[in-house]
C-alpha cells in the first residue's frame, strides 16, 4: 500500500472537532497541529483543514478518492438537511449551529458492533484505550512515516481468543460479551452480509439485538453510525434524555422520562432524520 493525498474543495458541513468528537467513534484523534489521525478498516489517515480546503494522507487500500466520499458521507447533501431540520424548531436550529460541520461516518459494520459493546457503561479514554490495545493485540499491522498503527481485528483475527484473554485487556464484563458475539458472528448465526442488504430496519434492530452485549441505545448506535445508515433511528442516553427533557418534555425530575416517549417525540417531530436530529442535539447539550 502507497501513501496517497486528496484535497477537498469547498466541502460543506466538514469540521473536524464536530465529526470526530461528537461521539460516533473512537479511532480518531487530535494531534498537536490540529489535525487528526485516524485508522479505519485498512487505512491510516491524516485530515487537517486549510481555510476551505479538507486535505487528507495516509496509507489507503484502495484509491483514496472513493474511500473518503464514501467513508465521509460525501454524497449526502447536508445542506439541505440542516435546513429542513432547522425549520423545526429555535431548539433544533441552534444546536444545528453549534455542530454544523458535522457528517455522520460510514464505519464499518463489525467495527461497529463490537466498539459500541465496548462503549456500554464506559467513558471515551477507556473505550480509546481498550479499542487500542484489542487492534495492536489482534490487529494487523501498517508502517507509515516511521509509526506502526494497527487495524481493528476482522471476526476471524479474534475467533480463537478466549475470555480470559479479553478480560487481560481491561474488558471487565464485557469480556463474555465480546467473546460470544464473536462466535455469534462467525457461526453465522447473525449474518452481517444479509444484514446490510436487508432494508427493513425493524428486522436488523432485532437481529442485533440478539447478539451478546447488544442492548437498545447500542443497536440504535450500530444502526446510525455504521455502513448500515438508517437515520430514522433515535440512540437515547443520559444526555439525550436531558436534552430531550429540557427542551420538549419538561418533567421536574428527568428519570423518570420513558425511552417510549422520548422515541415518540421524535419521531413526531424529526421523522426519518431523527438520527441526525439526535446528533446535533447530543453534541450541543454534551458540550454545553
Amino acid at each position: 500500500m502507497k501513501e496517497q493525498k486528496l484535497i477537498l474543495k469547498n466541502v460543506d458541513s466538514f469540521e473536524l472537532k464536530d465529526i470526530f468528537d461528537c461521539g460516533q467513534c473512537f479511532r480518531w484523534n487530535e494531534q498537536e497541529d490540529g489535525s487528526y489521525l485516524g485508522i479505519f478498516r485498512e487505512n491510516v489517515l491524516n485530515v487537517k483543514k486549510d481555510k476551505q480546503d479538507i486535505i487528507i494522507e495516509g496509507i489507503c487500500k484502495d484509491d483514496i478518492k472513493k474511500t473518503v466520499e464514501d467513508y465521509f458521507d460525501l454524497k449526502r447533501d447536508y445542506t439541505k438537511i440542516k435546513e429542513k431540520l432547522s425549520k423545526i424548531d429555535e431548539n433544533l436550529k441552534t444546536s444545528i449551529q453549534y455542530g454544523q460541520g458535522i457528517r455522520l461516518l460510514n464505519q464499518d459494520l463489525w467495527e461497529t458492533i463490537i466498539s459500541f459493546i465496548i462503549s456500554a457503561n464506559n467513558n471515551i479514554p477507556r473505550i480509546k484505550g481498550i479499542i487500542e490495545r484489542l487492534s495492536k493485540k489482534y490487529g494487523s499491522k501498517i508502517i507509515w512515516r516511521g509509526k506502526e498503527y494497527y487495524t481493528f481485528p476482522t471476526p476471524e483475527q479474534l475467533k480463537n481468543v478466549t475470555i480470559e484473554e479479553y478480560r487481560s485487556l481491561g474488558l471487565g464484563f464485557r469480556d463474555k460479551r465480546l467473546y460470544e458475539t464473536t462466535k455469534m458472528i462467525i457461526q453465522k448465526q447473525v449474518d452481517l452480509e444479509k444484514m446490510k442488504q436487508n432494508p427493513n430496519t425493524f428486522e436488523v434492530r432485532e437481529q442485533l439485538l440478539s447478539l451478546s452485549g447488544v442492548g437498545p441505545k447500542v443497536a440504535d448506535c450500530i444502526l446510525l453510525f455504521s455502513t448500515l445508515k438508517r437515520l430514522e433511528v433515535f440512540p437515547i442516553d443520559v444526555w439525550v434524555r436531558r436534552v430531550m427533557n429540557d427542551l420538549y418534555i419538561k418533567k421536574d425530575d428527568e428519570t423518570k422520562v420513558s425511552k417510549k416517549q422520548i422515541e415518540a417525540i421524535a419521531t413526531e417531530k424529526f421523522g426519518d432524520l431523527a438520527g441526525l436530529a439526535q446528533q446535533y442535539l447530543f453534541y450541543w447539550r454534551r458540550e454545553n
